[in-house]
């Protein structure tokens, strides 16, 4: 089916006010027109019996996938990993970029501009170069520096307004400028790969700071007499926290206390996925380092950190439900619908509501996807 054709989907329906069990949903012109229950409008129609149709998945933490990285500046490359995610049901991904030299991540934005621009992407995250040494993780030391004005312009600059999101450590000298400096542009600035204590990141939310990176992994462990970035970002009504929900990355029970304390409005899944996502074991690199990776899980070759992930949303919402026991309510807001208003494109998807694009992901009873729309183009048909 093209955009301009017109169709009704039926089966259970997630809606924003809760799944309705025996729902139709129709597509106009890669619109959604209509969402309601009982008998569907006349027209062509999809029956798609007891699935659960849920919107499209938003995912804004991700370094490629396929085999293709978004770091190589290569418009195949990141063709390659935006195609695997899709047909995993994300229809709307931002691309992060790890740690380089500032110049070799102007041409990078560069690169990625053009794909923003094509529709193919929702913008850029800049993951470094202004985080902590000492919890670089993944990230290649000899690329990291302290944020100055200067630079923050160049990488604006190279980004043409594409820019969405910078993640940074507040702590570092500059720090809170910079955050600012972003904030001002419009950017979403996120605290992480942080070593500061909570006195260095409440300053940081002060100053725009709104979301925590991959709450937990790169940065200051919680303790009970000093919470560190954890106990700030996670106890401020004002910051969004990603989990990365692989069930690698987090313990259940972690990735549970964090999203029920953090709650619908403030909790996003990512998967922080690399090249190796959707692709055989073996070894890869994430920007310039070398990444092992076995059984799903990626390390850095040389010390066996963990480096990123070989997740993809549909999983991370399934661990979310059958994993870590939220409800799919929850999993549709983590998954959609809150990144989706981070973004500032709420008013185009995230939900299933009349007048939003038509992207939707349909899971059957294990959650798994049989059928990915976006646009109201089937990027896979049901059942395939």
């Amino acid at each position: 089916m093209t955009p301009a054709e017109e169709f009704v989907l039926t089966g259970r329906i997630a809606c924003p006010d809760g799944v309705l069990d025996q729902g139709w949903l129709s597509v106009s012109g890669g619109l959604i027109t209509g969402v309601g229950s009982g008998p569907p409008p006349s027209g062509p129609r999809v029956d798609l019996g007891e699935s659960l149709v849920v919107p499209g998945f938003v995912d804004i933490h991700c370094h490629g996938g396929g085999g293709g990285s978004f770091s190589a500046a290569d418009p195949a490359e990141a063709a390659r990993a935006v195609a695997a995610h899709r047909g995993h049901g994300t229809t709307t991904l931002v691309a992060s970029l790890v740690s380089d030299p500032v110049p070799v991540l102007t041409g990078q934005l560069a690169a990625l501009a053009e794909l923003v621009e094509d529709g193919e992407l929702a913008g850029v995250h800049l993951e470094g170069p202004f985080i902590a040494r000492s919890r670089c993780g993944a990230h290649d030391p000899g690329a990291l520096r302290e944020p100055d004005t200067s630079t923050v312009d160049t990488l604006l600059d190279a980004g043409r307004g594409h820019v969405r999101m910078v993640t940074l450590a507040p702590e570092l000298a500059g720090g809170i400028k910079a955050v600012r400096q972003f904030a001002e542009a419009g950017v979403i600035v996120a605290v992480g790969h942080t070593d500061g204590v909570e006195e260095q990141i409440r300053p940081a939310v002060e100053a725009g700071a709104t979301v925590a990176t991959h709450l937990f992994n790169g940065m200051r462990p919680l303790h009970h007499r000093e919470p560190g970035p954890i106990g700030a970002l996670l106890d401020d009504d004002r910051v969004t926290v990603e989990l990365i929900c692989d069930l690698v990355h987090v313990h259940p029970t972690v990735l549970r206390l964090a999203a029920r304390h953090a709650g619908p409005g403030r909790t996003v899944l990512i998967t922080d996925a690399m090249s190796a996502t959707d692709a055989a074991d073996g070894t890869y690199r994430l920007g310039r380092l070398a990444v092992d990776v076995r059984d799903g899980v990626a390390t850095l070759a040389d010390n066996g950190a963990l480096a990123g992930s070989t997740l993809t949303m549909d999983t991370a919402f399934r661990n979310l439900v059958r994993g870590a026991g939220l409800d799919i309510g929850e999993a549709v807001r983590a998954t959609s619908g809150r990144p989706a208003e981070l973004l500032g494109l709420a008013d185009e998807v995230g939900a299933l509501r009349t007048g939003l694009r038509a992207d939707l992901v349909v899971l059957d009873d294990d959650l798994r996807p049989t059928g990915v729309l976006r646009r109201g183009e089937w990027v896979r048909a049901p059942g395939s």
